[in-house]
């Protein structure tokens, strides 16, 4: 139950009334009120401990011997691969784009005959990274 403050909705005598999506009935969005000590309840099994990690991928997906797992996965399918990986590593990512896709990179994409060439690269300025937080909309009247 990740709740952002854009869902927060009131705050009235100890009870949180806040937004949520009903996904049984057509994604419907409702409201919903609960005490304060009730959504404190559902809410923190939601927060990792300090130094804990949210796993994202797991199984054959987890970093730890993907390709392994993955090559796995295509035996057990019957699938080969598109691309050996000795090819794949002699050729740039232009080459393997065109191989994937059909479609060249170096070809002008408007007349189709004129060939692109790389002039300049342009680096992306440094920026401070910031963090916006939305302030919450809460009626405590």
């Amino acid at each position: 139950m990740a709740i952002s403050n854009h869902r927060l909705v009131q705050l009235k005598d100890g009870k949180i009334t806040f937004r949520w999506k009903d996904y049984r009935h057509g994604n419907r969005v409702r409201l919903m009120t609960l005490d304060a000590a009730e959504l404190i309840r559902r809410f923190l099994p939601h927060v990792l401990p300090q130094g804990f990690m949210r796993l994202r991928h797991y199984g054959f997906l987890a970093n730890r011997d993907r390709a392994h797992k993955l090559a796995q996965c295509r035996t057990l399918l019957n699938q080969t691969d598109v691309m050996d990986s000795a090819s794949q590593e002699s050729q740039d990512w232009k080459t393997r784009y065109e191989a994937l896709t059909g479609d060249s990179l170096s070809v002008c994409p408007v007349c189709q005959q004129g060939r692109m060439i790389c002039v300049e690269t342009l680096a992306a300025p440094f920026r401070k990274r910031t963090r916006r937080r939305s302030r919450p909309r809460i009626d405590s009247s």
